[in-house]
């Protein structure tokens, strides 16, 4: 059964769903972005679901300032409050449980990393957000890794279709440019004070 509660953070109160279970292990998520609890397309709710029936309890919450919660909305960098309370009311609310694993995808995933300790005795981790550039930057996406390209490579030049392609004239060759470039650059490593080395 789905519960709708709300619990205290720094002042403001966040609003929160516990599906129950009758298991001693209990998934936290953490949504990522501004996203609200229930996820996109009701993604988390449903996942939440699917994770009671197999006898999990699952607590989602809104932090401050999205969804249903109050407050200012700090980003992910500054939700370690929120996820900390968030794990006092889940105990609170499910006191039989006793793990409690923490899920975050994205900046929700980045959230978690950058915020322990937290008192979860696990964490499952999808896709840590760890670009932190600027927008002009980011107007041009990240390429893979030098590795990843040279292997795409490799697979399209033996690829019939691929080599006719190119042929014909219908690949874009400002890409093509681009990732060959890109096998003669050196990683840069991350800066000491960038999301992805924090």
């Amino acid at each position: 059964m789905r519960h709708q509660l709300s619990f205290a953070c720094e002042g403001a109160t966040l609003a929160a769903s516990l599906d129950e279970a009758a298991g001693r292990t209990g998934l936290l998520i953490v949504s990522g972005g501004n996203e609200i609890r229930s996820g996109a397309h009701r993604g988390m709710a449903m996942l939440a679901a699917r994770v009671a029936e197999a006898g999990h309890p699952v607590f989602r919450f809104d932090r401050r300032g999205i969804g249903d919660s109050e407050g200012m909305n700090g980003g992910f960098e500054s939700s370690g409050p929120d996820i900390n309370a968030a794990i006092a009311a889940f105990r609170e609310a499910a006191p039989h449980v006793t793990r409690i694993i923490g899920f975050g995808n994205c900046d929700a995933a980045s959230a978690l990393l950058l915020h322990r300790p937290l008192a979860l005795d696990g964490l499952i981790i999808a896709n840590p957000w760890t670009y932190d550039g600027d927008a002009a930057e980011a107007a041009e996406p990240a390429l893979p890794p030098a590795a990843a390209i040279r292997a795409r490579y490799l697979a399209r030049l033996r690829d019939p279709k691929s080599l006719l392609r190119l042929i014909k004239g219908e690949v874009d060759f400002r890409k093509l440019f681009r990732g060959l470039s890109a096998l003669k650059a050196t990683a840069v490593p991350a800066a000491p004070d960038s999301l992805a080395a924090r």
